[in-house]
């Protein structure tokens, strides 16, 4: 039991530190991120603070709107805070600026492979949602729309919203959309844990 615990914990943290260096390579990429870092980018832009510290900033408000929404997070919903944004952060200090395209699609693919992994290896740690999932989850149970439909409708807004305020949206963004959701599958399984 308690090696267990030791492995989830092990994966809950390497998932999670993963995720923010994963979000890095991206942004180095310069092709386009994520939704949520999109706007995330562009309230750095607007601040001055770094895309790692509003992450973090971010995550924190949303935690604050599963208040009326009743979601209770866990170990992994308040890690998920603070670690990927510091993680983030950390990344993009070590990260040399690339300036070829081949160079830069190869980042690309690499963050979005990354990512696919680490999603594999948090979730699978079972413990909690991300906040940015954690506020998917409410609204669906709020609302009683489907999550593809909240899922799909929050990320617009966030998109719309970050790309306004100069996040990056590029190749990078369409392509992360059509291929995390069958890779972090993938590595769903890959990291599974056995039932406790």
């Amino acid at each position: 039991m308690r090696f267990l615990l030791g492995r989830r914990l092990l994966q809950l943290y390497a998932g999670l530190t993963l995720y923010g260096a994963s979000s890095a390579l991206l942004v180095k990429s310069g092709l386009g991120l994520e939704p949520w870092n999109v706007l995330h980018q562009g309230l750095a832009e607007l601040t001055g603070y770094s895309i790692g510290v509003v992450s973090i900033i971010v995550g924190a408000v949303v935690l604050l709107v599963w208040i009326p929404l009743r979601q209770r997070p866990g170990l992994g919903t308040v890690s998920n805070v603070i670690v990927v944004g510091v993680a983030m952060d950390g990344t993009l200090a070590l990260l040399p600026d690339l300036y070829g395209l081949v160079a830069r699609g190869t980042l690309l693919v690499a963050g979005i492979v990354l990512n696919a992994a680490a999603t594999g290896l948090y979730i699978t740690a079972r413990f909690g949602p991300g906040p940015r999932d954690g506020l998917m989850t409410g609204l669906h149970k709020l609302t009683g729309r489907s999550i593809r439909l909240v899922r799909t409708s929050v990320e617009v807004v966030v998109v719309v919203t970050g790309l306004a305020l100069g996040g990056t949206v590029g190749v990078g963004t369409f392509l992360y959309a059509l291929a995390i959701g069958p890779l972090a599958q993938v590595f769903l399984r890959v990291f599974a844990l056995p039932a406790p």
